[in-house]
């Protein structure tokens, strides 16, 4: 189920200067996850406007599970955690906290965007205590990538253009770059949708099976919700497709 966390974390990839303007308070995404004919769980994420600190933040929560079959001999319950800017689309705070099978960690991080720092804490072993860690400039966490990617305009995610940043997943930092490299109608359980198709550019052998195996596919929208994931993992393959959607605030156009 890690893996599964790790492509949901996949949707989320671009950083820029607009603020976060088009997600509706108390939006809900919930994605199913198959691995080939076998549901293997889903994940939901849901977003919330609050005061963090004294300023406006998203709080995003995203959390993953396995179900049926495959929680009988491996169970997962992970949560994630994140607090956004909405000036600066920049996270604030970031938790992670997840169960799968006999491994477990919970780590919460705290940016500081001032001095391209941050502090890295381990709640599973207070006796770790806290550790600073020299960081990059715009550095992004697990979640609120997501929801740069969304407040990017249609004119922003042009075909052929490409992404690049840098995004703090569990207590790693990673270099991502993603590709537009077109538009599909894509049939979903709600109908046809015109959608963006983004390939990512990842690293290769610790989760995914090639470089560039993995393909998502987002709404061709001013919503830009995640539609569709498909992986080649080091051991078979992936699928994460849109199972409910709920405060979207522009309409969603599926065709019969």
């Amino acid at each position: 189920m890690k893996k599964l966390l790790y492509i949901t974390a996949i949707f989320v990839f671009f950083f820029g200067q607009s603020q976060i303007t088009n997600i509706n308070d108390g939006e809900s995404l919930t994605l199913r996850i198959h691995y080939g004919f076998l549901t293997a769980g889903s994940a939901n994420l849901t977003a919330k406007k609050v005061n963090y600190k004294g300023i406006p933040h998203l709080y995003v929560k995203g959390t993953g599970s396995t179900s049926g079959a495959v929680k009988a001999f491996f169970k997962v319950e992970d949560l994630y955690e994140s607090y956004i800017n909405m000036q600066t689309e920049l996270p604030s705070f970031y938790v992670r906290n997840v169960k799968e099978g006999s491994y477990s960690q919970h780590l919460q991080t705290v940016f500081n965007h001032d001095n391209n720092t941050l502090i890295l804490t381990d709640k599973k072993t207070p006796a770790n205590g806290s550790k600073t860690i020299k960081s990059v400039k715009a550095v992004q966490d697990m979640l609120s990538c997501f929801y740069f990617l969304r407040s990017k305009t249609p004119a922003e995610l042009k075909t052929g253009t490409v992404f690049n940043m840098n995004v703090w997943i569990d207590d790693e930092m990673f270099p991502f770059q993603l590709k537009v490299v077109g538009t599909e109608n894509l049939k979903t359980k709600f109908g046809t949708i015109n959608a963006l198709k983004i390939i990512p550019s990842v690293k290769s052998g610790r989760v995914f099976k090639e470089k560039e195996g993995v393909t998502m596919w987002v709404s061709n929208d001013a919503n830009h919700i995640p539609l569709l994931l498909k992986a080649e993992l080091a051991v078979g393959s992936l699928k994460a497709s849109i199972d409910n959607y709920k405060n979207v605030k522009y309409p969603l156009k599926f065709t019969k």
